[in-house]
């Protein structure tokens, strides 16, 4: 079933994550409130019926734990990817040691294709592949090679004039069968064609990137009428705060890898 999740990978924040990437202009996150929000995330992962497993801090790489970038993950196999960030290729090594735990069949993207997690989208009848500044071409060419290996269909859009999207999923996320949240003034990309659509106001455009956890949307606190829509279908929802990594252009489906 769409959303359905038994596991989860997260990866805690180090001292280092203060040294991130980040295009924000909210100034620096406080390490001490960033931790608790991560420790936050994975209780309502738990509560959610997901069994955690949180790797470690490597101070080497100050985005880690943003760990959805490093893999795509699905029922049949998992694809660790090849970052398009140089500062952060080293990440998909721990990875990949604990996916090998769960998944006999691992691919890998390889030169000169570059791929984050963050630019793939999982509707309930397809993947969505967004080329960006961190996913090229030849990344998600490979991709989508690799994901019809497995036998799941997908399309590629280019995401690169969205100027106010790093990754696609900054602004498309799925969250139930046939429906997608979407921040504002996105064109109207063919592929996202016959989808019912939330579309979000300005203000609350960080909503965009949310996801469905067992049924339940988590959702980034301060969005009222994004909680409105939602509870007006009858979705059950998880606030959350992100202050802190919002702060880092992360936003709630970067923390996480979930297995479904």
């Amino acid at each position: 079933m769409f959303g359905q999740v038994t596991h989860a990978l997260t990866r805690s924040p180090g001292q280092s994550y203060l040294q991130g990437l980040t295009q924000s202009t909210d100034g620096p996150p406080n390490l001490a409130r960033t931790l608790q929000q991560h420790q936050a995330y994975c209780q309502a992962l738990t509560a959610c019926g997901v069994l955690v497993t949180n790797l470690p801090a490597d101070e080497a790489y100050p985005d880690g734990c943003f760990i959805e970038d490093t893999a795509i993950v699905t029922p049949r196999g998992a694809i660790i990817t090849r970052p398009g960030a140089p500062s952060r290729s080293g990440e998909t090594t721990a990875v990949a040691a604990a996916l090998t735990e769960r998944y006999a069949h691992i691919a890998r993207i390889e030169a000169p294709g570059t791929l984050d997690g963050g630019d793939i989208l999982e509707t309930d009848s397809a993947f969505i592949i967004g080329i960006s500044e961190r996913t090229n071409a030849h990344g998600a060419q490979q991709l989508q090679h690799l994901l019809a290996d497995l036998g799941y269909p997908s399309n590629i859009l280019d995401v690169r004039d969205c100027k106010q999207l790093l990754h696609f999923k900054t602004g498309v996320s799925a969250i139930a069968p046939g429906l997608l949240v979407m921040a504002p003034n996105l064109p109207d990309f063919p592929a996202l064609r016959g989808y019912e659509k939330i579309t979000l106001t300005a203000a609350e455009q960080y909503a965009a990137n949310c996801i469905l956890v067992n049924g339940t949307v988590f959702v980034p606190t301060g969005c009222p009428k994004f909680i409105a829509a939602l509870t007006q279908r009858h979705l059950p929802f998880i606030e959350l705060e992100m202050s802190e990594f919002k702060k880092m252009d992360g936003g709630l489906s970067c923390l996480s890898l979930r297995v479904p």
